[in-house]
């Protein structure tokens, strides 16, 4: 039976229903009205059994206290208790105890409970009182678990996140190899952004740096599947553009959406020589320096992106010349698509030659290098959002004898 008075959320304490569980009918009458003296406004379910509130809870009623008598025809004691905290894992329970019972409602606390409450000892007052606490009680309870479960899962997720980022492969000191990753998403270490770099038993320097479009969590997942697939296909001596060729029958084998496309870029420093070959798949192009300082931007004749047109990439391997003592520069386009004014202004290609320039004048060495024109595009966006999208970013070159 349900027994309704004011309905309406409970004052100060977002309670809108309760469930009352208490097999004499003399008792349930009497906190019905205790209830409606104590200013509470809410809704009141009766029910005299545990399997009745089973029944109530089953049909979808989300009591946010439930006063349980503890001695009820089919559950005596704690064993009522934890079949309620069962049902009703999200609700306030306030156990209901005889005169000599107060142990019992201790311990009922002790294992899960809000609060207890003697019957012989009931008063308007207290009952609202005591419904009230316990809410808040629960309420703060529940707030503590959903938070330690979220921390939980971004430390389990930041640990899944850091085991898939690349290490460059490097076996020799030769290399002069920095690279810089950023992700897009918020409270993310990884995102559809992806970069390799690795070192061949005949000394060849190899590095991809490719962006999947969007920014989720398949993407970042795609990224990582074809950065996984780059490395094996240049640790079994694969290069140029048939590795591609193969990236792009992984992506179309493995994407879930038909319209996904891949850009990327694909580089290899030949050992003792002083040159690069490189494959643009619809990516941007890359900066190239000397030890003068001097940069400019290389932008080799490149296909379309993987997964655009299936089979009709038109990929192929670019030779650029590389200057003695100087380096590569490859990076993602969220590295200077940031706004940097109020009307869509953006840092773009020109501004970034701009910032490579300007670092490369000081004479630093390549980790300050990269990590000036990584400083100075958040800078520029900084006012405007900052820098929205991922970003990655590769320096290669060869170390000076």
């Amino acid at each position: 039976m349900t027994a309704a008075w004011a309905p309406g959320a409970l004052e100060g304490g977002g309670l809108g229903r309760l469930l009352l569980v208490e097999d004499d009918a003399g008792d349930a009458l009497l906190i019905e009205e205790f209830l409606a003296d104590s200013g509470l406004r809410a809704e009141l379910t009766w029910v005299r059994s545990l399997a009745q509130a089973r029944e109530v809870l089953a049909a979808g009623e989300s009591p946010g206290c439930v006063l349980l008598d503890l001695h009820l025809p089919d559950a005596q004691g704690l064993e009522g208790l934890h079949a309620m905290l069962a049902a009703a894992p999200r609700a306030a329970v306030i156990v209901l105890t005889g005169l000599a019972e107060e142990e019992a409602g201790l311990t009922a606390v002790a294992v899960g409970a809000q609060d207890y409450l003697v019957k012989g000892q009931l008063e308007s007052q207290w009952l609202g009182r005591a419904i009230r606490y316990a809410a808040q009680r629960k309420q703060v309870a529940l707030s503590a678990a959903e938070l330690q479960a979220e921390r939980l899962r971004a430390a389990e997720n930041a640990r899944l996140e850091r085991g898939l980022l690349p290490r460059p492969l490097i076996s020799s000191d030769r290399p002069d190899v920095v690279t810089r990753y950023r992700p897009g998403r918020a409270h993310s270490l990884l995102g559809g952004d992806f970069f390799d770099v690795v070192e061949s038993a005949d000394g060849a320097l190899h590095a991809v740096i490719g962006d999947v479009a969007g920014h989720g969590a398949a993407e970042a997942a795609m990224g990582v599947c074809l950065r996984v697939a780059w490395r094996s296909f240049v640790l079994a001596g694969l290069s140029g553009a048939r590795l591609v060729g193969l990236l792009e029958d992984l992506l179309l084998a493995e994407r879930d959406d038909t319209e996904a496309f891949v850009t990327l870029t694909s580089v290899t420093l030949p050992p003792e020589q002083d040159r690069a070959l490189i494959v643009r798949a619809g990516h941007p192009g890359l900066l190239c320096y000397d030890a003068a300082g001097e940069v400019h931007l290389v932008e080799p004749p490149g296909g379309i992106a993987l997964g655009m047109v299936p089979g009709l990439g038109g990929w192929s391997e670019e030779e650029v010349p590389l200057p003695p003592g100087g380096g590569l520069v490859l990076f993602t386009d969220g590295l200077f698509e940031g706004r940097t004014g109020p009307d869509g202004e953006r840092l773009d290609l020109t501004g970034l030659l701009e910032l490579a320039r300007a670092a490369a004048r000081t004479g630093v060495d390549s980790e300050a290098f990269v990590d000036a024109l990584v400083n100075g595009a958040e800078a520029a966006s900084a006012d405007h959002d900052g820098l929205e999208d991922d970003v990655a970013v590769i320096h290669l070159g060869w170390r000076r004898p």
